[in-house]
């Protein structure tokens, strides 16, 4: 952590959230310490992540360092999307317009919904037996 980061945002999807952080830099990107193809293994999540720097036609002029926790690997990609774009709209506010184009400054609002009491799930009950 040589350099005080550009900007630092929160993005949420699901139960992940992701903190991200911008410097300037060569397009270097660090999850809890790790290498960005390690964390994300599949490229799918890899294109999710980095999406926001292809439409802010960015993608080697910032370093990001992320810390993430919760949920699971695709929410996980998608709250440090958010964050990235986040980040990416206050950097540069012409930006803006084609982020926001994009959907990716829009809140995925979808969560698990919770169990309710003489249920299983939140709505598989146990087989039921007439006879």
């Amino acid at each position: 952590m040589a350099t005080k980061p550009l900007t630092q945002t929160t993005g949420r999807r699901k139960e992940a959230v992701a903190r991200a952080r911008l410097r300037q830099g060569t397009g270097q990107v660090t999850i809890n310490g790790r290498a960005f193809d390690v964390y994300f293994p599949t490229a799918a999540q890899r294109m999710v992540v980095s999406e926001p720097l292809r439409v802010a036609e960015v993608e080697e002029t910032y370093d990001i360092d992320a810390s993430i926790h919760g949920g699971g690997v695709t929410g996980q990609a998608g709250a440090l999307r958010m964050a990235i774009a986040r980040s990416l709209a206050e950097l540069d506010p012409e930006k803006r317009g084609a982020l926001k184009k994009a959907g990716l400054l829009t809140r995925d609002p979808r969560k698990k919904e919770s169990k309710k009491y003489g249920l299983v799930k939140a709505r598989k009950a146990k087989q039921f037996t007439k006879r």
